[in-house]
């Protein structure tokens, strides 16, 4: 049984992936400091796949606990690393906060992976890497543009790190460029559980129709789209935890093609944030309150993804629609709030 170490195994997309890898059965260690999590997802993890998975809590920012970490947990096969401050519009409030945690943790873990010879690592970036592209759908060959964040930022700079280590190593790496995540488990024991405020558009959307908002925010209307608001790539949660087993396999396999390998993961269609709201309304019959306010510093306008190098090359494909994403969002939310 291979072992493998999911970082931030807590949080949304990682409950997710943690599920589906054992599901493939693969023994799984999370790390996660619990900052934007709930320890309650473990039990939920468990009540899925029959297996609740190892777990410590420490912040891989923390140089000497991750040493310790693996020190003590040597023989791991691979790597999945999704622990990192994700909120856009809050790094461009707390910039130095993300710069530390998404930046250090990934040095740290290469560190370890050095120390202690394991090759391979699944890095979770995101399209925010190519900012506003030229051409739309944007490929993983579109150039890296200046950011529009210090979130995308530090996604620019931890993929630069690992290909200079892969380059200097004997290290293996994914880097798995994806869109939008939204959607819950169909169980409706996993989904995405901001602590605070949410930052991204699905659990303001669920919140706001739940009743814990008064308004959902609609961030522009004067944007260079069919509709005026703006548009992205939206796959479901699992769908992206599907990508991950995969790409996690492939490298322990010896499939990849190049010591470092890129791909972007989403649905290859783009949805305004109105088209979204409409989607919700039709599929859950239900009226969401809602206000056009000004745009939002760090957003970009329009971007989707050609998927067409992951769908041949990983043999992997998003298969769940808009609607679905719409229906999983919102049992998720009436289970939180305990009208399921």
């Amino acid at each position: 049984m291979k072992k493998i170490l999911v970082t931030g195994g807590t949080g949304y997309i990682g409950s997710h992936t943690v599920v589906e890898l054992q599901q493939q059965g693969f023994e799984v260690l999370i790390v996660d400091n619990l900052s934007n999590s709930n320890i309650e997802v473990l039990d939920n993890i468990e009540k899925i796949s029959g297996v609740r998975p190892y777990f410590e809590n420490f912040d891989l920012a923390a140089e000497a606990a991750t040493a310790d970490f693996f020190a003590r947990h040597s023989d791991i096969d691979g790597i999945i690393h999704f622990a990192a401050y994700k909120a856009v519009g809050e790094s461009m409030t707390k910039p130095l906060a993300y710069y530390r945690n998404n930046v250090q943790s990934l040095i740290n873990i290469m560190e370890a992976m050095r120390v202690h010879n394991i090759q391979n690592l699944v890095f979770s970036s995101s399209c925010t890497v190519y900012g506003q592209p030229d051409e739309l759908p944007v490929k993983e060959t579109a150039p890296i543009k200046k950011a529009w964040s210090p979130y995308g930022n530090t996604k620019q700079m931890c993929e630069e790190i690992i290909e200079f280590t892969t380059a200097a190593t004997n290290l293996k790496t994914i880097a798995l460029r994806y869109f939008n995540p939204i959607g819950a488990h169909e169980s409706a024991l996993i989904g995405e559980l901001p602590l605070g405020v949410p930052n991204n558009l699905i659990p303001f959307i669920t919140q706001t129709a739940i009743g814990k908002r008064e308004c959902l925010s609609v961030f522009g209307s004067d944007y260079s789209t069919p509709d005026g608001t703006a548009v992205r790539d939206y796959l479901h949660v699992v769908d992206l935890a599907k990508a991950h087993v995969v790409a996690v396999n492939r490298l322990i396999n010896g499939k990849n093609k190049k010591n470092m390998e890129i791909f972007n993961l989403g649905t290859g269609n783009g949805f305004s944030v109105l088209e979204v709201i409409e989607a919700f309304e039709r599929i859950n019959n239900i009226k969401l309150n809602y206000k056009i306010v000004p745009r939002r510093a760090g957003d970009v306008e329009k971007v989707w993804a050609d998927t067409s190098f992951a769908n041949e090359e990983l043999g992997w494909k998003a298969e769940i629609g808009l609607d679905e994403m719409m229906r999983t969002s919102w049992n998720w939310e009436k289970k939180l709030a305990g009208k399921a």
